[in-house]
């Protein structure tokens, strides 16, 4: 993989959030390939849980100030930066005061999911791309972790098709357990027409479930790597029959390999 140049995009990465399935791979991946020699950046959103400044974040002057649509409103992107400690891995963190300030990730105090988690994941998915236009860093790989994450897919395919810095770049969604319950925004369907993408693409957003939203992940990805023990059933037998090149589930102990030679050999 040396040379390669993979840009992973990820709901929660180590040390920054606390670790679990998505984290915990977010962080193991990336530095697998940073050690075979690849070019790799990680972007994250910069939720208010996270300490700054003991992870040394600092405000990308240069890459922050422009103003992101969502859903009609306009809202300032904030780019932060911090480099995880000895691997000389920098991560980017996509930020917004009134997305991402509150203290927690997904949910409030009462684990109730927040009401705007669809208008986060579309800036989430809006400002990686465009913080990566601005970097002029062309990819030949963009992997995708975790729910928040997931509808960079969609919008690659579609509201930024005619990009041409983006023109070979493939992508690869990690498919985990469930990681909520119920359902996101009951208008999150709407929010993504908004954007010109086409309804037929999206229809299962009309119930907002992980499960739905991860399907459209999936549909729109170039591979798919299975990566849990505890995805669903109908989630799996949605991924084989999607006719995708994918990656069954590899544990601790051989992912290095595994994932390596799914790169090589049926995303590049």
């Amino acid at each position: 993989m040396e040379d390669k140049r993979i840009l992973y995009v990820s709901s929660e990465v180590v040390p920054y959030l606390a670790e679990n399935e998505v984290s915990l791979m977010s962080y193991d991946v990336p530095k697998m390939i940073n050690d075979q020699g690849g070019q790799i950046r990680i972007f994250m959103p910069r939720y208010g849980n996270i300490n700054e400044r003991r992870h040394q974040l600092h405000e990308v002057i240069r890459l922050s100030g422009m103003n992101l649509v969502v859903n009609d409103m306009d809202m300032p992107l904030i780019i932060k930066v911090a480099s995880i400690p000895k691997e000389r891995i920098q991560v980017y963190f996509i930020d917004n005061d009134e997305y991402f300030k509150r203290k927690a990730t997904f949910t409030d105090e009462e684990g109730t999911l927040y009401p705007d988690n669809d208008e986060r994941a579309i800036f989430f998915a809006k400002g990686v791309v465009e913080t990566v236009k601005k970097l002029n860093w062309v990819p030949d790989i963009i992997h995708v972790h975790g729910w928040m994450a997931s509808l960079l897919p969609v919008y690659m395919k579609h509201y930024y098709k005619d990009e041409a810095l983006f023109a070979d770049t493939k992508i690869v969604t990690s498919v985990y357990g469930q990681s909520f319950d119920g359902t996101l925004n009951d208008k999150m369907m709407d929010k993504v027409l908004f954007d010109q993408i086409p309804a037929d693409a999206v229809s299962v957003l009309e119930s907002s479930d992980f499960e739905n939203i991860m399907k459209v992940a999936v549909a729109h990805s170039d591979a798919v790597i299975i990566a849990s023990p505890n995805v669903s059933e109908s989630l799996t037998a949605y991924i084989a029959a999607s006719g995708k090149p994918f990656l069954e589930f590899a544990g601790k102990d051989n992912f290095a390999s595994a994932y390596t030679n799914f790169y090589k050999n049926q995303v590049l």
